[in-house]
């Protein structure tokens, strides 16, 4: 077995006295990394403005202040003597560096679970294996099995290595754009200034663009040429065309919807029957929350497609009409003031524009009155506020003498003598 001469050297320094000064350079490296990783958290808020990079630092701090300090003390004792030790704690503690930043990556762009359980495992894993082939010596082997294991790709061949330089080099890309991608949508979903359609428009371009970005670096990177793809881009391109039109079809239109800005986040809408406010909009559906708590998916394709009435679209306010009906032996002027002191009492009620009270008609049983009030918060419901209002108008109607009439006919009997005899 050929052992890396790290290893040699360190095997050679336990038996010598000048060890403990590495021991002493370590303990002490290790310490004010302690110590400074304890003190940075006040000197970070000013430094780091983004949580996320704050969070990042938080976890890498202590091994990576550590190693800046073995480093610094490794290239001083070398002039003297050896420094075995702190050779082999240099891979150990960024080994350390690199298994606490993507498990903070991992955890911040995928939701807690079983899987990012299982990748947490793997990634440190994999990396503590590297670190001891790296050790002992076993690395350069395995590369160079590796490479030999050739097989045929087209007009090229290609190795073992290449395709798992490949496989880390995009699972490295994919998770770095998305880490980015998160990191920059919860900044712009943060921005006041801009407008909630461009900031989810924004947010819905930035990740496949930065996965877009990391694949065309990663692939070249690994000596991947990407004009080989081209045959599968004309075939994905095809089955858009075919069996996707569909999904392609609502992922335009959702950003159609947002470019034109036809409908925005809170809107008050009605489609297809259902009437409730927009909570989210994704690249294939809207999300629609009606006033009874349920939620309905709406394709982008439908609300492009299709008459869709956004009660929010110019104004939130939204006219209530309440319907009443009469006696012809009432007091009609009375009446309408007191629906509107009953509308004026609930706290939802608009002052501006002010409730209404009008005369719709003359009926059969009845003089037909209207009560129009506006509200700005149609998403919170009506049933309530119509059965309050009516409640005030019954009992201030019961109180000033009021009658509400029911149907009521009068029958008129012709003919109503006894019935002539019949043989």
């Amino acid at each position: 077995m050929n052992i890396e001469p790290s290893l040699l050297v360190l095997w050679d320094d336990l038996h010598e006295v000048h060890v403990l000064w590495q021991v002493g350079v370590l303990a002490v490296s290790l310490g004010v990394a302690w110590w400074a990783s304890r003190l940075l958290p006040q000197l970070g808020g000013p430094i780091l403005k983004w949580q996320a990079g704050a969070g990042g630092f938080k976890r890498v701090r202590f091994p990576l202040i550590a190693l800046v300090l073995v480093l610094i003390g490794r290239g001083i004792l070398r002039n003297y003597h050896g420094v075995g030790l702190l050779t082999v704690a240099v891979p150990l503690l960024v080994a350390l560096v690199i298994i606490r930043a993507v498990v903070y990556m991992l955890r911040l762009t995928f939701k807690a679970g079983g899987v990012l359980s299982a990748s947490e495992r793997l990634i440190a894993w994999l990396v503590w294996i590297g670190v001891a082939l790296h050790l002992t010596g076993l690395a350069p082997e395995l590369l160079d099995f590796l490479e030999g294991v050739t097989f045929p790709l087209g007009r090229q061949h290609v190795s073992l290595l290449t395709i798992v330089q490949g496989v880390l080099s995009v699972c490295a890309a994919l998770l770095v754009s998305l880490w980015l991608s998160r990191v920059l949508e919860e900044r712009v979903m943060k921005t006041a200034g801009m407008e909630m359609n461009l900031r989810v428009m924004l947010t819905k371009v930035l990740r496949p663009l930065l996965v877009l970005i990391g694949l065309l670096i990663a692939l070249p990177a690994v000596g991947i040429d990407l004009t080989a793809l081209s045959v599968f881009g004309g075939a994905l391109g095809v089955g858009i065309g075919f069996g996707l039109q569909k999904i392609a079809s609502n992922y335009i239109s959702g950003f159609l919807i947002l470019l034109d800005r036809s409908m925005s986040i809170g809107d008050l809408v009605t489609i297809d029957n259902h009437t409730g406010q927009v909570v989210r909009l994704t690249a294939r559906y809207i999300v629609v929350r009606k006033l009874d708590g349920t939620e309905v998916l709406v394709p982008n394709e439908f609300v492009i497609t299709s008459t869709v009435i956004n009660h929010s679209y110019t104004d939130k306010n939204v006219r209530i009409p309440l319907p009443v009906q009469v006696s012809y032996g009432s007091d009609l002027d009375l009446a309408l003031r007191l629906m509107l002191e009953a509308a004026r009492t609930q706290p939802r009620v608009l002052a501006e524009p002010k409730p209404e009270a009008l005369v719709t008609g003359f009926a059969d049983s009845g003089i037909n009155l209207e009560l129009g009030i506006w509200v700005q918060d149609p998403e919170a419901g009506k049933s309530s506020l119509i059965s309050d209002i009516c409640r005030n108008i019954w009992k201030k109607f019961q109180a000033n003498g009021i009658e509400i009439p029911f149907p009521q006919r009068e029958v008129r009997l012709l003919n109503s003598g006894p019935a002539a005899p019949t043989n």
